[in-house]
C-alpha cells in the first residue's frame, strides 16, 4: 500500500480536513482581527487627516479673501480721508486717483464714482458711461449711505456685468457722499478658484440669500438646503470652520466644508466628491486587499501542504506501529519456537547420547576374540564409527539449539563479541553450504566484552549474513567477517562478494518495509531493526557497495559498553 492510496482512507481524509481546517482558523482568526481593527483605525485617521487638512485649506482661504476684501476696502478709506470733497468731486482728479490705484494694484479697481446722499453720482472714473448715474433706487446704496464701510454683493447693476461696490461714507458740505469703487469680478473669481484639489474639488462663495457670489467651477451643482443650512447655523457657528458629509440631489455623497467670510455675510464653501477625497485611502485599501488575498492563499496552500504532510506521517507512524506490533508477535513467536526448540533439543539429546554409549559399547565387545574371525568386521567397525561420529554431530547441533533458545530474551548481559559470532556462524554454516558460499572469519583476540543484549547482537549479525546469503544463493561467493578494535570502538565487519546494491537504493536500504526481495520472500524491516537496534546502544552502521564486486556492512560499537 503506496502513501496515496494510505491517504485515500477515510480516518485520514478526515484527519487531513479537520487539520486544514484549524490551521485556516487559528491563522485567519488573528489576521482578520488584527488587519480590520488597523484598517478601521487608519480609515478614522485618514478621515480626520482629510477634515483638518481641508478645513485648514478653506480657513487659509478664508483669511486670503477677507484679507482682499478689507485690503480693498482700506485703500478706498484712505483715499477718503486724505482728500476732501472738493477733490473727489472732481472728475480729473478722481481718474488720477484709480489710474495710481491700477497701477499700484492692477486692474482690481474697474472704476471709482463719487456720490451725494441723493444717490447722484457726481463724479466717475472708468471705462463706463456712468458720470450721471443715479443710485437712489439701488440696494447698495441704501445699505451703504446707512453704514460707514460697505461691501456689497454681488450683482449686474447698470452695466449688465457681475460686479460688488466698496464703498465708504465721507460728510461734506453739511451731507453725506460715498466714494465707491467696482471690484474686478474676475480677479475676486481667480482667489476662489485656486481652492482645487483632485478631480472634483472646487469652491464657490454664496450671500446670505444663497446667491452666488462667484462663478463656479463646474455647472451642475447639488441643491442648496445643505447651503441653506449652513447660513441658517450661522449664529453658532461663524467664527467655526463647518464640515459634513452628505449626498446630492444625484445621490453621490460628497464632502463639505465651509466658513463665513466679510462678517458672516458670505460663505465660502468647498465642496468635493467622497471618492475623490478619500482616493488614496481607497488604494491603500485595495493593496491592503490585494496583500491580505494573497497572503490568505499562501495560508490556505500551507495549510493544505502542511496538514498533507503531518496526516502522511501520522500515516506512516501508524502504518510502522502496526508494523511493529507484528514483530512483537513475531519476535514472542520466536521465542515460543526457542522454548520448543530447547524442549525438542533436550528430548533428542538424551536417545542420541545413548546410542553414542552403545555404539561404543559395541565397538569394545568386536574386540573380542570370538568375533575377530568375522568376515563382515571391518565393516562393522565402519559403521559404528559413523554412527558415533553423526551422533557426536547430532549433539553438537541439539548443544547449538538450546544455546540459541537460552538467549532469546533481550536482557543486558556480558557478551564476548568473538564467541557471540562463531556461534552465529555455526548456526549458519549449513545454509552456506547449500548456497555454496564460504564463510571466513578474522577476529582480533582479547577484545574487550561489551555489556549488551545478547539476542539483539545475534540478530543483527544473522540479519547481515542472511542478506548476504541471498544475495549469493544464485552464484555462491564469501562472506569475511571480522573483528577489531580501533580507539574507543570495537568494529565489526560482515563483507561478501555478491552482485552489490545499486546507488539508488544505498541511501534506504534502512527505511522501513524497503526491500528488493520479491514478494512475499521479505518485509523489509531486517535491516531498519539492525540499524535501530545498532543506534539504541550508541553505535554506528554504515554500508558500502559496489555493484559486481561486493558490500561491506560496518558497525562500530562503543565501548563505554565495556562492562
Amino acid at each position: 500500500m503506496n502513501q496515496n492510496r494510505l491517504l485515500k482512507n477515510p480516518y485520514y481524509r478526515t484527519l487531513t480536513r479537520k487539520m486544514i481546517l484549524i490551521v485556516i482558523l487559528v491563522s485567519f482568526t488573528p489576521l482578520i482581527l488584527v488587519s480590520g481593527i488597523i484598517l478601521d483605525q487608519f480609515r478614522k485617521s485618514y478621515y480626520e487627516k482629510i477634515h483638518a487638512h481641508l478645513k485648514e485649506l478653506v480657513l487659509k482661504h478664508k483669511q486670503n479673501i477677507d484679507g482682499f476684501l478689507n485690503e480693498k476696502l482700506a485703500d478706498i478709506r484712505f483715499l477718503a480721508r486724505s482728500y476732501g470733497g472738493e477733490n473727489l468731486s472732481n472728475e480729473s482728479f478722481l481718474q488720477e486717483r484709480l489710474a495710481a490705484l491700477q497701477q499700484e494694484f492692477g486692474p482690481v479697481f474697474v472704476d471709482m464714482g463719487f456720490v451725494n446722499e441723493q444717490g447722484h453720482q457726481v463724479a466717475y472714473a472708468g471705462p463706463f458711461k456712468l458720470a450721471k448715474a443715479h443710485y437712489a433706487d439701488a440696494e447698495w446704496f441704501k445699505e451703504a449711505i446707512k453704514s460707514q464701510y460697505y461691501i456689497s454683493d454681488v450683482f449686474l447693476g447698470l452695466r449688465d456685468l457681475p460686479h460688488f461696490i466698496v464703498a465708504v461714507r465721507k460728510s461734506w458740505q453739511g451731507q453725506q457722499w460715498l466714494l465707491r469703487a467696482t471690484i474686478d469680478i474676475e480677479a475676486f473669481n481667480k482667489l476662489v478658484e485656486n481652492i482645487h484639489i483632485g478631480e472634483t474639488g472646487f469652491a464657490f462663495i454664496l450671500n446670505n440669500k444663497g446667491e452666488f457670489q462667484t462663478k463656479p467651477l463646474l455647472e451642475i451643482l447639488p441643491g442648496r438646503d445643505l447651503y441653506m443650512d449652513f447660513l441658517i447655523a450661522k449664529s453658532q457657528s461663524e467664527n467655526k470652520i463647518l464640515t459634513v458629509d452628505r449626498k446630492d440631489e444625484t445621490n453621490k455623497e460628497n464632502i463639505y466644508v465651509a466658513a463665513f467670510l466679510k462678517n458672516g455675510e458670505w460663505l465660502l464653501v468647498y465642496q468635493q466628491a467622497i471618492g475623490d477625497a478619500f482616493s488614496d485611502l481607497k488604494r491603500a485599501q485595495t493593496i491592503a486587499v490585494i496583500i491580505f488575498l494573497l497572503g490568505g492563499l499562501g495560508i490556505i496552500t500551507t495549510a493544505f501542504l502542511l496538514s498533507r504532510r503531518m496526516v502522511s506521517r501520522i500515516a506512516q507512524a501508524d502504518r510502522e506501529k502496526e508494523m511493529m506490533n507484528q514483530q512483537v508477535i513475531e519476535t514472542g513467536k520466536l521465542a515460543t519456537i526457542g522454548e520448543l526448540a530447547a524442549g525438542i533439543a533436550h528430548e533428542i539429546n538424551n536417545p542420541v547420547a545413548i546410542m553414542v554409549e552403545e555404539a561404543g559399547w559395541i565397538e569394545d565387545l568386536l574386540e573380542e576374540e570370538e568375533f575377530q574371525p568375522s568376515a563382515n568386521l571391518s565393516e562393522f567397525q565402519r559403521a559404528l564409527q559413523q554412527i558415533r561420529t553423526q551422533g557426536k554431530r547430532c549433539k553438537e547441533i541439539t548443544h547449538k539449539l538450546l544455546s540459541f533458545a537460552r538467549k532469546t530474551d533481550s536482557r543486558v548481559q556480558d557478551v564476548q563479541l568473538n564467541d557471540l559470532i562463531e556461534e552465529v556462524v555455526g548456526l549458519s554454516t549449513q545454509r552456506a553450504k547449500y548456497a555454496n558460499v564460504t564463510i571466513r572469519t578474522n577476529l582480533e583476540n582479547d577484545l574487550p566484552s561489551l555489556r549488551l543484549s545478547h539476542t539483539e547482537i545475534q540478530q543483527v549479525l544473522l540479519n547481515l549474513i542472511n542478506n548476504a546469503l541471498d544475495a549469493m544463493e544464485k552464484r555462491g561467493g564469501t562472506i569475511n567477517i571480522a573483528s577489531q578494535r580501533e580507539n574507543e570502538n570495537i568494529v565489526l565487519e560482515v563483507a561478501d562478494d555478491g552482485p552489490g546494491i545499486p546507488n539508488a537504493n544505498l541511501a534506504r536500504i534502512f527505511d522501513p518495509f524497503f526491500t528488493t526481495k520479491p514478494v512475499g520472500k521479505g518485509t523489509g524491516l531486517g535491516l531498519s531493526i539492525c540499524y535501530g537496534i545498532i543506534k539504541k546502544i550508541g553505535g554506528e552502521i554504515d554500508v558500502q557497495s559496489t555493484l559486481e564486486v561486493g558490500t561491506t556492512f560496518r558497525i562500530r560499537l562503543p565501548l563505554d559498553k565495556t562492562s
